[in-house]
C-alpha cells in the first residue's frame, strides 16, 4: 500500500513537473512576441529633406503641394513654364488666424534665394500670382521679408514638394545647409558668347568645331536676341549631318555662367539623313553652347544636363 502511494506521488509530481514547464515555455514565448520590435522606415523626398529644386516643363500646367511646417494648414502652387518666363499661383487655405503676414521665396540651383513677394491674407486664406524668369527652383513661404539665405535656421512656414515623376537637382553652391553634389561626368564647360554684346535683332553666325563621332560635320549656328524681351532665338543648322552611334542622339545645350544647363533640341538622326535643324530659345542672359550624344532612351524629358560624350563647341567666328 505505502509502494502504490510513494509511485502515484511521483506520478503526480512528474505531471505537476511536465505542467510547470510548459506554463513557463507559454510565458517566455509570451514575453518574446511582447518585446518584438517593428522597425519603420521613412521616405524622404531628397537626401537632406529640405531642397526640393526642379527643372519645370515647358507649356504644360504642374501642381506642386506645398507642405506645411510647424502649423496646420494646407497649400499648393500651380505653375506653367512658357517661353518668356514661369508663371506661379500660389493658394494656401486654413492658416492660422494669428498669422497676418507671409513672403513667398524661390530657391535656384545655385542655393541664392530670391524674394517673389508678399502674400495676401485674409479670413485664413492666401492667395498670390507672379512670373519669373527662373525654370529650376523650390518654392518657401517665411514671415520674414528679406531673407538673403535659405538655411537650416530659416523660419519657414511652407515648402515644396517634389511633383510626381520630377527629380531633384543638386544644389551646385549650396548657401547654408550641405547637399550632396551630384556626379557628372565628362567635360561640358563652353566659353561664354557675350551675348549682352550682340545686336539684337540681328543674326550673328558662329562656328562648330566637332569632334569624335561629328568629325567631319558641318553646322551653322545663328544667335538672334530679341529686340523686345531678354530671350535669345538659336538656330543650328547641320549639313552633311554624320550618322549618330547607334542608341544615341544629338542634343544642343546651352550652358549659363552659373553652370545651368537648357536643353535647346535634339536630333535623333538615321541613315541617308544629312541635314537637320535645331530652333529653341533660351531666357540666359549670356550663355555657351556645346553638342552632346547621349542615350536616346534618356532623351524623352528624363534628362535635364549632359551626361553623354561633347562631339561639338561652338564659337565665334573671327
Amino acid at each position: 500500500m505505502v509502494r502504490r502511494r510513494n509511485s502515484m506521488s511521483k506520478s503526480l509530481t512528474a505531471v505537476l513537473g511536465a505542467t510547470l514547464l510548459l506554463i513557463a515555455l507559454a510565458v517566455a514565448a509570451m514575453g518574446q512576441v511582447q518585446k518584438t520590435t517593428v522597425t519603420k522606415t521613412e521616405v524622404v523626398q531628397n537626401p537632406d529633406g529640405t531642397y526640393t529644386i526642379v527643372e519645370y516643363p515647358v507649356g504644360k500646367e504642374t501642381i506642386v503641394t506645398l507642405n506645411p511646417v510647424g502649423i496646420t494648414a494646407t497649400g499648393r502652387a500651380t505653375i506653367l513654364r512658357a517661353a518668356d518666363g514661369t508663371t506661379i499661383k500660389v493658394n494656401l487655405t486654413s492658416l492660422p488666424t494669428d498669422l497676418t503676414a507671409l513672403n513667398l521665396y524661390a530657391v535656384d540651383p545655385t542655393g541664392a534665394v530670391n524674394l517673389l513677394g508678399p502674400l495676401e491674407i485674409s479670413n485664413g486664406v492666401a492667395t498670390f500670382t507672379t512670373t519669373t524668369p527662373m525654370t529650376k527652383f523650390m518654392l518657401f513661404a517665411s514671415p520674414e521679408a528679406a531673407l538673403t539665405a535659405y538655411d537650416a535656421s530659416t523660419k519657414v512656414f511652407f515648402r515644396s514638394a517634389v511633383p510626381t515623376g520630377m527629380t531633384v537637382i543638386p544644389i551646385a553652391a549650396a548657401v547654408g545647409e550641405q547637399v550632396a553634389a551630384a556626379t557628372v561626368t565628362g567635360d561640358y564647360a563652353a566659353p561664354m558668347l557675350g551675348i549682352p554684346t550682340f545686336k539684337k535683332g540681328d543674326d550673328t553666325k558662329l562656328k562648330i568645331n566637332f569632334t569624335g563621332a561629328m568629325e567631319g560635320a558641318r553646322a551653322n549656328v545663328f544667335i538672334e536676341p530679341h529686340k523686345n524681351g531678354k530671350m535669345t532665338e538659336v538656330r543650328m543648322r547641320f549639313h552633311e549631318l554624320k550618322e549618330a552611334p547607334k542608341g544615341t542622339s544629338y542634343i544642343l545645350w546651352a550652358v549659363s555662367p552659373t553652370g545651368e544647363y537648357q536643353k535647346l533640341g535634339q536630333i535623333v538622326n538615321v541613315k541617308g539623313r544629312n541635314e537637320a535643324e535645331i530652333k529653341s530659345e533660351t531666357a540666359f542672359d549670356d550663355f555657351g553652347l556645346l553638342l552632346t550624344t547621349e542615350n536616346v532612351t534618356a532623351t524623352t524629358g528624363t534628362i535635364i544636363r549632359p551626361a553623354g560624350t561633347r562631339v561639338g563647341v561652338i564659337q565665334l567666328v573671327p
